[in-house]
């Protein structure tokens, strides 16, 4: 890597192109987006993992403040629902939340107010479950035996949370794909105008006996030392993008917000994105090379 980073002795004047003064620049600006977009991924992957380790086979029950009404009080009706639940098939475990734990809950949309006494709060049962429930027919004899009683499937809005996590991991694909084909295109484009802009040199190195695969080499190690210094200022401005990312978000009080911090396996795999683009830079310039000897007389 250090060869190609520092540049190796050619027999073409490669350096010199104008082709070469934007190469680098253009693979930063892609290694950047694509980085970005990887760690993208993998946060909402984090995020999607961790809510459906914590709330898998489980169920909420809130039951709300009915002033005014002819109903039981509220911890009349709490007592009912639970008496419901540890009832039922596939309930394990059933604990009504106080009131303090409630507030905590509400406290990122309510604000400190959330423990306001006079504040008229709902009262909520976590229910674990070690089998299958019927949710509709529990409903039912919840909303008999406590009225005010509302019943929340987590497995329904998981459903959906899985299936924004998978739109985002293709769209992320989907980024990574597009850029990684205008990585080719820039890297066919740069390769041919140079093959173009030393045709001479070309051809007077075949009639010294230089193959084809030794022209090709020449270029592939010019195009793979400028597409990794690009990469890694590419791969830096991600890092620091990032880094500043996450510094902000701790900084806010908003617990709503996604941990957008990244595991050492995740920094790594964004580290390999410019070896990965050097690669492919590599692969493509062999290639174009290559074709475009075999077309010429």
């Amino acid at each position: 890597m250090a060869l190609f980073l520092l540049g190796r002795p050619s027999d073409l004047p490669l350096a010199k192109d104008p082709s070469s003064r934007f190469l680098a620049w253009i693979t930063a600006l892609m290694v950047f987006l694509a980085a970005l977009a990887l760690a993208g991924a993998m946060v909402v992957s984090d995020m999607a993992r961790r809510w459906d380790n914590g709330l898998a086979g489980g169920l909420t029950v809130q039951i709300a403040p009915l002033p005014g009404a002819p109903v039981a009080p509220l911890d009349e009706r709490v007592e009912a629902a639970l008496t419901v639940l540890r009832a039922a098939p596939g309930v394990r475990t059933a604990t009504a939340l106080d009131a303090a734990a409630t507030a905590r809950l509400l406290e990122p949309w309510l604000g400190p107010e959330a423990g306001d006494p006079l504040l008229p709060m709902p009262r909520l049962i976590d229910v674990a479950t070690d089998g299958p429930v019927d949710v509709p027919g529990l409903t039912l004899r919840l909303k008999s035996a406590a009225p005010g009683a509302t019943l929340d499937d987590h497995a329904v809005w998981l459903a959906d949370l899985r299936a924004f996590a998978g739109a985002v991991h293709l769209a992320a694909l989907g980024v990574v794909g597009l850029i990684g084909g205008a990585g080719v295109m820039t890297v066919v484009f740069s390769v041919r105008a140079g093959l173009a802009i030393h045709r001479h040199v070309v051809e007077l190195l075949h009639l010294m006996g230089a193959t084809d695969r030794y022209v090709s080499r020449q270029f592939e190690t010019h195009v793979v030392g400028l597409t990794l210094r690009g990469g890694l200022i590419g791969l830096l401005l991600a890092v620091a993008a990032l880094a500043g990312t996450l510094r902000a978000s701790q900084e806010l009080r908003a617990s709503l917000l996604p941990d957008l911090a990244l595991a050492p396996w995740q920094w790594a795999a964004l580290a390999l994105v410019p070896l990965a683009a050097a690669l492919l830079a590599r692969m493509t310039a062999r290639w174009t090379v290559l074709r475009t000897l075999e077309s010429l007389p």
